[in-house]
This record gives structure tokens, C-alpha cells and sequence, in this order.
């Protein structure tokens, strides 16, 4: 028996299929392999996520220092929300907060400038700042525009450019503001007479009496009727992709693509314009707008910052012009209106001096003459400009560190924004600062008029606005005819004081005012 068990304990072996086969070699099912490869790249992917948010909050915390502003951003988007749709209270809260504060878009590091000592700063040092607008602004307003230039290439440029707004250059455009002043308070007034009870809203309408007035200016007769009104309906899609943020890719359906095709209809109008003043003036034509001026001035054998302008050129520097002053200036008249209906004593006060000055002969045209004998219309525009700017902001980049303060070096590739609203609202220099007040500009020794400085309306340094002197006349003379001629009421409304931010300011309702022929004095 024994033996017999014996034999058969040694035939009992272990199948060498399953002999010494290791337990992590039992495989799986399918479906659970799977599973533990998913939660592994789920982990690593995570744990990527995670040390990319990590090192994006070290290093705007890094960037941002002691600044104020707030500790930890927002993933990603940082204030995005807040930017893409601003108010004036924000914003007020932002400047409140510190001289310099910080904050971050999409990753776009950004140091905010609320004191004039360090607004003045980033707008004078162009060899650590260059004008940036918007991230999208060389897209749509393409990238060799000479508004972009800096350095000694861009004060060359700009010293040529300075020609075309001399005293002279601008006595031969008052003829052309007047003239299509007079044909909008025409139309405003009959559209009054034939509905005596409906306000009007002012906000479009003025935009358009601007955009005909500047394209007129710059252009004469050279842009056609049609073309006129095809530059006008589509250039809003400019002023909208011109906002602070916004998706910066011309991607068909985005502001900025609608903004680079509406530069595309400009341009090509404009630079027919530059051709036909060129032909023009090669056949002996009298000069009656700015391409005129340009073309005569370039032939002149002593002008001095003489360069080939072919026609493209000459257009792109229109169209950056056009830019420049479509919606200042448009933010700047809209609100002159406000604010003469909202103050019937200054709105006395101009129309005692324009008719001093026009000896009410209220059908002849307005000259230059005239304009310089009417320091109160002068003080008003410029009072009101500094109640409420067109623009509160130009934003920057940097280009390399800027040591902007003695304990802070914004970093190179950071937008810096120098804010103009607490400059013109300083109670030192502005007594009263929310207050509309033109008499502060007529006293040369008034606080105002002690410190220029802060009258950042149309910024400073090297960069400063090219057209200081027909903006303030173009709103003049559009203010200075309205009052000569009609009497003009504003129909408050909830919205009437809160403030709309696009690229410049609007009152929220649009303003709406009724007007009527002036009453007999």
C-alpha cells in the first residue's frame, strides 16, 4: 500500500502551465485593464492641471509684489468678468485702491497708474513703454501703423505730421466744420419740427455729424456720398472691437474680425482719396482739406521732413487720425450738450459771447477769427472734457523692466495702464472737481491753470494727441452754432448720469434732448 501511494504521490505533479506562475501575471479582464490606465492618466493629468495653476498664481504674485490688488487670481480668466463689462465704479474702486495696482487677464499681467506722478511717468518713457491700446488694436489697425512707432523714428514721423495741424492748416478746415454743422442742426431741427414732443436720441446722431464732419476734414470731396455712409455704418465695428478685452483672433464672427473687415472698406476709400489729391493737385487745385495741405506741403522744395508718402501711406495715417477722433470727439460733443442743457446759466453766458462776438448774424459762416475772441466757449469745452473724459485710460507694454517708482520694477511684456480720471478730478488743482465749472480756466492764476500737468485729456509726452487744437475747435463750433441757433432741453432719465464705457464714454441713455428754434430775444 505504502508503495502504491508512493507511485502516486509522484505522479500527482503540479502542470507546468500553472507551475510557479507569479500572482501579477493572472490577467485581467479587459475592461478593468482600461479602467487602471484611464485613473492613471486622469491623476497625471490632474496633477499637470494643478502645477500649472500653482505656478500661474506664483507668478503673478511674483510679478505683483507688495502691490495692491488682489492676493490669488482667478484661474485662467483672471478679471475677465470685470473687464468685459467695465463701469466707471469699478474702475473708481481700482484707482481708489492704490497708485499703483495690479491684476491679471488671460495671463496678462496689468500694473493700473491712478496718480498723475505715475501715469505722467509711463506716458513719458518710451524707452521702457510702448502704446499698446488693446491687445487686439494691431490686428485691426495693422501692425506698421505709425501710431505705433516709438523712438526717434516716431518723433521724425510725427514732426512731419505736426504741418498739417498749423493755425493755417486749421483755418481751411473751420470753413469745412461749419458747413456740415450746419447741415446736421438743419436736420436735427426739422426732424424736432415735425415731431415737437419726441426727444431725440443724440448719441448716433452725433457720431455721425463726426464722422462726416472728420472725413471731410481729412478728405474734402475725394470720398463719394455712398462711400461716406458705407465708412460711417461700418466703422462702429472698430469703436467695438477697440474695448479693453476682447477674444483677440480675427476669427470669422468675432468683434475683431468685423473690425479688420471694416478697416479693409476704409482704407480702400482712403487710399483712392490720397491718389485723387495727389492728380488734384498736380493739375493746380486750391487746397480744401488735409490730404490737400499734405500733398502741397510735400512738394514744397523747403519743407524739411520731406519723405516718399505713397498712397497707402498717406492713408493709414488718415485712417489712424479718423481713429483717433471719431469717438473722442464724439463722447467729447455729446456730453458738451449734456451739459449746457443741465446748466442753462453757462449756456447763457456762450450765448451772450457768440452773439458779442457774430453781432447775431447767425447765417454767416463761422471763421477762426471769431473762435480765438471766445475764451468762455473755450473754457466750457474744456471744463466739460475734464468733468468727464472721452478717454480714461491709454494702455501700454512694457518693453524691458520699468523701475516706474523706487520700490517697484514692472516686469518686461506687462501691460501698464496710466489712468487720466483722477488727474482731472484732483480737489487740489480742481476745487469741487465733480463740479462744471469753466471760470477756473479763465483766472491764470486759478490751480487749474498752475498745474497743466494734470490736465491729461489728450495724454502727455511724446505720444500726446496730434490733434489737441481741432478737437477743442470742432466741439467749439458745434456747441458755439447749436447755441446761436436753437434752445435745446434735456430729458433726464435714470440712466442719464451713469456713464457707458466702450472705447470712450456715453451716458448710458444715449442723451436725449428736444430741441427748438430759439426764442426770440
Amino acid at each position: 500500500m505504502a508503495n502504491v501511494h508512493s507511485e502516486y504521490s509522484v505522479s500527482a505533479s503540479i502542470p507546468s502551465s500553472t507551475a510557479g506562475a507569479p500572482l501579477y501575471n493572472i490577467p485581467l479582464p479587459s475592461f478593468l485593464a482600461n479602467v487602471g490606465g484611464a485613473v492613471t492618466w486622469t491623476y497625471t493629468t490632474a496633477a499637470i492641471i494643478l502645477a500649472l495653476l500653482a505656478l500661474e498664481q506664483s507668478v503673478y504674485r511674483y510679478k505683483k509684489g507688495h502691490l495692491p490688488g488682489d492676493t490669488w487670481t482667478i484661474p485662467i480668466i483672471g478679471k475677465f468678468a470685470d473687464s468685459l463689462k467695465p463701469t466707471m465704479e469699478g474702475y473708481k474702486k481700482q484707482w481708489d485702491s492704490g497708485a499703483l495696482t495690479a491684476l491679471s487677464v488671460f495671463n496678462i499681467f496689468i500694473v493700473m497708474a491712478s496718480s498723475n506722478e505715475y501715469s505722467r511717468k509711463i506716458l513719458n518713457s518710451p524707452n521702457h513703454a510702448e502704446p499698446c491700446l488693446v491687445q487686439s488694436a494691431k490686428t485691426v489697425l495693422q501692425a506698421d501703423n505709425w501710431v505705433f512707432l516709438t523712438g526717434k523714428v516716431h518723433v521724425e514721423y510725427r514732426r512731419g505730421l505736426n504741418h498739417l495741424f498749423t493755425r493755417k492748416a486749421l483755418g481751411t478746415y473751420f470753413t469745412v466744420m461749419d458747413n456740415i454743422t450746419r447741415q446736421y442742426l438743419s436736420e436735427w431741427m426739422a426732424n424736432a419740427k415735425a415731431d415737437p414732443t419726441k426727444p431725440m436720441t443724440m448719441m448716433m446722431a452725433v457720431r455721425d455729424l463726426n464722422m462726416e464732419t472728420s472725413l471731410r476734414v481729412f478728405c474734402g470731396n475725394y470720398i463719394p456720398d455712398h462711400a461716406m455712409k458705407e465708412i460711417n455704418k461700418k466703422y462702429w465695428a472698430i469703436t467695438v472691437a477697440l474695448e479693453l478685452v476682447n477674444f483677440p483672433l480675427a476669427l470669422p464672427g468675432t468683434k475683431v474680425y468685423r473690425a479688420v473687415q471694416a478697416r479693409k472698406v476704409a482704407m480702400h476709400w482712403l487710399t483712392l482719396a490720397a491718389h485723387d489729391s495727389k492728380k488734384a493737385m498736380a493739375e493746380g487745385k486750391e487746397p480744401d482739406c488735409m490730404l490737400d495741405e499734405w500733398v502741397r506741403l510735400l512738394a514744397d522744395p523747403a519743407y524739411k521732413g520731406r519723405r516718399e508718402f505713397n498712397d497707402r501711406d498717406m492713408a493709414m495715417v488718415v485712417f489712424s487720425f479718423l481713429f483717433a477722433s471719431q469717438d473722442a470727439m464724439s463722447s467729447g460733443l455729446i456730453y458738451g450738450f449734456q451739459h449746457l442743457a443741465d446748466h442753462p446759466d453757462i449756456f447763457a453766458k456762450i450765448r451772450a459771447e457768440v452773439d458779442s462776438v457774430r453781432h447775431g448774424q447767425h447765417e454767416k459762416p463761422f471763421t477762426i477769427e471769431e473762435y480765438d475772441q471766445m475764451p468762455y466757449l473755450k473754457a466750457m469745452v474744456k471744463e466739460s472734457m475734464r468733468v468727464v473724459p472721452p478717454v480714461t485710460m491709454v494702455p501700454y507694454t512694457t518693453k524691458k523692466p520699468f523701475p516706474i517708482s523706487s520700490d517697484y520694477t514692472v516686469p518686461t511684456g506687462s501691460m501698464v495702464i496710466p489712468s487720466f480720471y483722477n488727474s482731472l478730478h484732483d480737489p487740489n488743482v480742481y476745487p469741487e472737481p465733480d463740479k462744471l465749472i469753466p471760470e477756473r480756466w479763465l483766472d491764470p492764476e486759478s490751480p487749474a491753470n498752475a498745474n497743466p500737468q494734470n490736465y491729461l485729456v489728450f495724454g502727455s509726452g511724446p505720444h500726446k494727441c496730434i490733434g489737441y487744437d481741432y478737437a477743442m475747435m470742432n466741439i467749439a463750433i458745434a456747441l458755439a452754432l447749436a447755441v446761436e441757433s436753437m434752445d435745446f432741453e434735456h430729458v433726464v432719465t435714470p440712466k442719464s448720469s451713469l456713464i457707458q464705457i466702450i472705447a470712450t464714454l456715453f451716458p448710458q441713455d444715449g442723451l436725449l434732448v428736444k430741441f427748438k428754434p430759439r426764442a426770440s430775444s
